[in-house]
Parts: structure tokens; sequence; C-alpha cells
């Protein structure tokens, strides 16, 4: 009996530290923001301008906005958890050719936007672009869609709850961060160790707007499963489109068939605020 106890009480404690380690180390596995800005629009030859926000607790974060003449709608748009905006060019470049401009920004600690990452503030900065964007630029919400790309996925669909855009977009994102960490630690009790919400799948329960899911069926760090799992929570008009490609490359490696889905679901969009109203649909 003693030398069971022995081996059970060397697996709890071997389990602890592992569990409490995991839970310390979660900032670093959540934020990679990188400080350097390396490129902007002006090396791809896109005009822009350079934007300085302030968040409601007082934190500057860095943004551009890249216009595109004779735009349909102009795109919010929310990046992953790692690098900075320039390292986003070919979604900016991707969106200005489909016709639409682009506000993107940078969350705290990320590229020249001041502070450090953190769940809350994440939404405050999203908040802070949608602010600008409406008040400072006058775009109306009617005509703006907001996009979320994995982490930024989240903070898209919170910040989609909380206004009233035309349409979210939500490309390569994780049901919740729990659900995320379940999936990948099995053997951990997650819950109990999260430091982390970004509950994507409770948000998008709350958005009123119409909503486009994309997912990768090859998406190595954010399972597939997440996609068909968000887009089952929407309980406003949806679609759905299953892309080809790695997390960071889909709708690179997608090409045309991504295009398309963008450009019909505008005409979607276009189509209900001309009709004053919706239908289900999906797509794959």
């Amino acid at each position: 009996m003693t030398v069971i106890w022995t081996i059970c009480l060397i697996i709890f404690i071997t389990y602890s530290i592992l569990g409490w380690t995991i839970y310390f180390l979660q900032p670093k596995f959540m934020y990679r923001p990188v400080r350097e800005v390396l490129y902007n629009p002006g090396d791809i030859d896109l005009t822009f301008e350079r934007v300085s926000l302030k968040t409601e607790d007082g934190v500057k974060i860095s943004a551009w906005y890249i216009p595109c003449a004779n735009a349909r709608k102009t795109v919010l748009f929310c990046h992953g958890n790692g690098g900075n905006m320039s390292h986003r060019l070919d979604t900016i470049n991707l969106l200005n050719e489909m016709g639409l401009n682009c506000f993107l920004f940078d969350y705290r600690g990320y590229g020249n936007s001041q502070g450090m990452p953190t769940e809350k503030g994440t939404y405050c900065d999203g908040q802070a672009a949608w602010d600008w964007l409406t008040e400072k630029k006058g775009v109306k919400p009617e005509n703006i869609i907001i996009f979320g790309r994995s982490m930024g996925g989240a903070i898209a669909s919170y910040l989609a709850g909380k206004v009233q855009p035309a349409a979210l977009v939500i490309e390569s994102a994780f049901a919740s961060y729990v659900l995320l960490g379940k999936k990948c630690y099995p053997y951990l009790p997650v819950k109990n160790f999260a430091s982390f919400e970004y509950d994507t799948i409770g948000y998008i329960k709350q958005v009123a707007c119409p909503v486009l899911v994309i997912h990768s069926k090859a998406d190595e760090i954010i399972p597939y499963e997440f996609g068909p799992m968000l887009y089952e929570a929407v309980n406003a008009e949806k679609e759905f489109v299953e892309i080809f490609g790695r997390h960071n490359d889909g709708f690179l490696f997608t090409g045309e068939k991504y295009r398309k889905a963008w450009g019909d679901w505008i005409d979607f969009i276009e189509d209900i605020q001309q009709q004053g109203q919706g239908r289900l649909k999906r797509i794959s």
C-alpha cells in the first residue's frame, strides 16, 4: 500500500506541476507579438493612412486604413495572435483587389502599439477600431464587415455582438480557448487551469448580422471541427465555406474559390439590405 500511495503522490505532484506550468506560460502561448514593423502597404503600391487610436483605457494603438476606389464595403480586420500588421500584406492586397476598403489595427503590445496584450485589452482595441471607423472616418455601420482570422475570430465575434455591422466573417477560428485547450491537452483539466476565455462560440450566438464561417480541413493549428461547430451556433443568416491549405496560407492556397466566396457573400449581404430580409443557406 505504501508503494501505491507513493506512486499516486508522485503522479499527483507531476500532474500539478505540469498544469501550473502551463497556466503560467499561457500568455506566451496565446500572444506572439512582433514589435518590428518591417513593411507597410506602400511597399506593395497601396495608398494607405497611418492611424493612431486611443482605447477607452488610455492605450495608444497603431492602425492602417487602406482605401479602394469605388469600394463596395469596408473591412475591419482583426488579425491572429502572431506577428503584427506588416505580416498581413497578402490579406490587405487581396481585399483591395476584391474592391474593399480595409482597416487593420495592431493589438496592444503588437508592432507600434503601446502596452501588453490581455484578453480584455484586445476587446478594447477592437472597439477603438470600430469607433474610429464610424465616428472619425464616418463609415456607416451598414457598410462595415468585421473580419477575424484565428484568434481574431473571437475578437471580431465579440465586437460584432456589441455593434451593428453589415456582416461578420470568421476564418480559421477556434470555438473557445478552453475547447481548443481540451483538444490540445486532453489529459489535463484545462478548464481549471485556463486563464483566457476567448469564447467565440458564446459570442457568435449573440451576433444578429449575417455570418460567414471559413475553415480548411487541412488546418494544422485550429482543428477543422471548430468551423462547423461555430457555423451551427450562429442564430442569424449564415454561410460556410471550406477552403484548402494550412492555417496561415489557406486563403492564398484556395485562390479563386476564396475570392468567389467573398464576392458571393457581399452580393448576399447587399441583397439582404436591399430586400430588407434574409435567408439561410450553406455553400461548400
